[in-house]
């Protein structure tokens, strides 16, 4: 039985309200997703501590060789603006010498009066579209990798003592890499963070955990292992590079896989091409100890008047970023960066490391 004709007149008039508010609501255009603006140019982002910024390698950019205490030494010959790869417009670097887990996250201190790296990358993100973001942190919080070159300077200098990497440091040192580990991936989940709130999914960019290279290793030579070169004994130059840098990568390697991250690992990059390993200067990929005498002569800059020493230089910095280069062109989760036959290094995978082993 149908109701009668009023009845539905009057149900009309009290729906047509409704109506219209769905009408309106369907028109109206959906609220837009955070994030990069239409155009935005693609950009690649170093984050991190002196590996990234790009010290030793010289020709530091105006504000940061220094001025106003700002010693960041951010240089044009960083690996970051080195990286090639598509799409890739802008290379962006944020990272700082001497930059510790807390100077990158969102509830952290920047240095020298600036916003802390991740704070900075937040801006970066609502401007530009983020497409890689690499990572190199961790030898400056409890490892404090300068302090043992410090202290081995010292051992050569005493001569007659015990070595700075005797037996009983390994296990110390081993501990302080455990002690980093979970510092390193709260500063991955932080990145993670401001780039989700920003409108990125994790898939939308590439984040990238790498290692560290030894300054110095077995090949040093002993005619120049002193104060013109390497003042380091053998035995510590040798630790460093295959106990010190491995058990960095390994405890890099698991901040990176806590954080779903990619790792690229140059504990072995540095092999033949150390600091003091050659008889040119020209065939090393690091500095060997640098002393700016100028700076001596002024109370402020002179405590970092050798902040330059064993640092990969220009040349480390460009075989640094082929390998990386290489490894973001791949779909790898991981890879080392190892000499290859023509000079450079090449990344390779797990997969095909243990491929050769086994060949």
């Amino acid at each position: 039985m149908h109701p009668p004709r009023h009845r539905l007149a009057i149900l009309l008039l009290a729906l047509a309200p409704l109506l219209g508010l769905v009408v309106l609501v369907g028109d109206s255009p959906v609220p837009p997703r955070p994030g990069p603006p239409p155009g935005a140019p693609d950009v690649v982002v170093a984050m991190g501590d002196s590996t990234m910024s790009g010290e030793g390698a010289g020709d530091y950019e105006p504000g940061t060789h220094g001025e106003n205490g700002n010693w960041c030494h951010r240089s044009p010959a960083a690996l970051i603006n080195l990286v090639e790869g598509e799409p890739i417009d802008e290379r962006i670097n944020l990272s700082c010498s001497s930059a510790r887990s807390e100077h990158l996250r969102l509830s952290g201190v920047g240095q020298h009066g600036t916003d802390s790296q991740t704070v900075q990358l937040d801006t970066l993100a609502s401007e530009k579209r983020i497409r890689t973001v690499v990572i190199g942190l961790g030898a400056n919080d409890d490892p404090r990798f300068s302090d043992v070159l410090g202290e081995c300077f010292q051992a050569w200098f005493a001569r007659n003592g015990p070595a700075c990497t005797h037996g009983e440091f390994e296990e110390e040192w081993l501990d302080r890499v455990d002690r980093m580990v979970p510092k390193v991936t709260a500063v991955l989940d932080d990145v993670r963070s401001v780039l989700r709130d920003n409108g990125y999914p994790d898939s939308a960019y590439e984040l990238v955990v790498q290692s560290y290279a030894s300054p110095v290793g077995a090949d040093l030579r002993r005619d120049l292992a002193g104060l013109t070169g390497c003042p380091f004994r053998t035995e510590d130059a040798r630790w460093m590079q295959e106990v010190g840098v491995s058990a960095l990568a390994d405890g890099l390697r698991r901040a990176a896989e806590a954080a779903d991250a990619r790792f690229l690992d140059y504990s072995e990059a540095g092999v033949g091409r150390g600091a003091c390993s050659a008889e040119d200067v020209s065939d090393e990929w690091f500095t060997r100890l640098t002393v700016d005498w100028s700076a001596l002569e002024d109370q402020d800059r002179a405590p970092h008047a050798i902040q330059e020493s064993f640092h990969p230089n220009a040349a480390g910095h460009r075989a640094f970023a082929q390998c990386l280069s290489e490894f973001l062109a791949t779909t790898s989760d991981s890879a080392r960066c190892v000499p290859d036959d023509d000079g450079g290094l090449r990344a390779t995978s797990e997969e095909q490391l243990v491929s050769r082993a086994t060949g």
